[in-house]
C-alpha cells in the first residue's frame, strides 16, 4: 500500500523556520511529481508547491521566496522549507503525488504564533 508520512511540523513563532519531510514508500518514488498541500481549519486545502520527478519546481504565490520544496530519491523523501513562517501559514500539511491518485495521510501541524 502507499504510505505517505509527514513529519516536522511544530509551533514556532513569526520569522521562524521549520523543515517538513514525507517519507513515501509503496511507490516508484522517483518518476513520481510530488506537492505539498495544507489546510488551515475553516478553509480549503490549497496547493504549495510541487516538484517534477525532473526537479522542476512551482511555487503557490503565497508561499513563493519563502519556501523550498526539495527531494532525496536516495532516501524517498520530500522535504519542505519554510522560513520567514506567518501566522496565515497555519495549517495542516500534507504531501501528496501531484498527477494523482491521491492518498492523503495524516498530515503535520504547523502552528504561527506570538
Amino acid at each position: 500500500q502507499v504510505q505517505l508520512v509527514e513529519t516536522g511540523g511544530g509551533l514556532v513563532q513569526p520569522g521562524g523556520s521549520l523543515r517538513l519531510s514525507c517519507a513515501v514508500s509503496g511507490i516508484i518514488f522517483s518518476i513520481h511529481s510530488m506537492g505539498w498541500y495544507r489546510q488551515a481549519p475553516g478553509k480549503q486545502r490549497e496547493w504549495v508547491a510541487t516538484i517534477s520527478n525532473g526537479g522542476r519546481i512551482n511555487y503557490s504565490d503565497s508561499v513563493k521566496g519563502r519556501f523550498t520544496i526539495s527531494r532525496d530519491n536516495t532516501k524517498n523523501t520530500l522535504y519542505l522549507q519554510m522560513n520567514s513562517l506567518k501566522p496565515e501559514d497555519t495549517a495542516a500539511y500534507y504531501c501528496n503525488l501531484a498527477n494523482g491518485p491521491e492518498y492523503w495521510g495524516q498530515g503535520t501541524q504547523v502552528t504561527v504564533s506570538s
